[in-house]
């Protein structure tokens, strides 16, 4: 039985991109070596001054780098599809037999493939450091589950964006600026009490404090001696994460189809 051909041209596009980072392997590499250095910046240095009630700190704060590192990561949707459009690869994509939508399923899904490789690399990473599982192996898995679903929702918002700009520089220092609050104005790195009422207002309902409070629960790195979170998207991380997923597809992947569209017809 053959696949629709939005999915079978799709896989052909992900098995390009995956040998393309085979070829530059320095793409995986970059990918993968800034959340080791967090975890280690973190863990040993900063957090020797951080306490957390009834958690270690890098149990604590592993949740956080998982969550940062994919958020991070997510960026490389938009980089491939600028860097695609800019040297024309997109306009031979076009004359070919494919569907239009090829190169966004594609795009995303091999992604989402470097996000399980990344996720692999920092879970070991996490272990060496110190960091420990401390739920059932069906819970640790659905908090993996949680964090590849929002990466794969990321990369439709970074799809678009990167279809907004011709130039991959332009885009990262757009898709820089609107990462990099985001990951730091959460619950990634301390707990939103300890942040003034703007900003802990902000960090109870941003997304990545979710998903980072959704992995925390699920990884088992709470407890019971942690005040209870007042806002609701803390109390149920879960929904909260599979809610911000379900927005950010219903509003990214059919804008990312006619930003693709437009694009392509400049």
């Amino acid at each position: 039985m053959s696949l629709p051909q939005p999915l079978g041209d799709g896989l052909v596009i992900a098995r390009r991109n995956l040998i393309k980072i085979r070829r530059v392997p320095d793409l995986l590499v970059s990918a993968t070596v800034a959340p080791v250095m967090f975890v280690l910046l973190f863990g040993y240095v900063l957090g020797s001054g951080v306490e957390v009630p009834g958690v270690d700190y890098r149990e604590y704060l592993m949740a956080g780098i998982f969550t940062q590192t994919i958020v991070f990561g997510s960026a490389i949707t938009g980089t491939g599809l600028a860097q695609d459009l800019q040297r024309g690869i997109v306009d031979r994509f076009r004359s070919l037999p494919m569907s239009p939508s090829a190169v966004l399923l594609g795009r995303t899904a091999s992604d989402l493939v470097t996000s399980v490789i990344v996720v692999i690399v920092m879970t070991l990473t996490g272990l060496l450091a110190g960091w420990r599982i401390r739920s059932s192996p069906l819970d640790a898995l659905a908090a993996y589950a949680l964090l590849l679903l929002f990466a794969y929702a990321l990369s439709w918002l970074m799809a678009v964006i990167g279809l907004s700009v011709r130039d991959p520089e332009v885009f990262s220092n757009a898709s820089f600026v609107a990462v990099f609050p985001l990951t730091f104005v959460a619950n990634t790195f301390v707990a939103p009490g300890n942040l003034p009422h703007v900003l802990r207002v902000a960090a109870e309902w941003n997304p990545v404090s979710a998903v980072v409070q959704a992995c925390r629960v699920h990884f088992g790195n709470v407890s019971a001696a942690m005040p209870p979170p007042e806002a609701w998207p803390l109390r149920h991380p879960v929904a909260a994460t599979l809610a911000w997923v379900a927005v950010i597809l219903a509003v990214c992947v059919p804008l990312a189809r006619w930003r693709y569209r437009k694009a392509v017809g400049r």
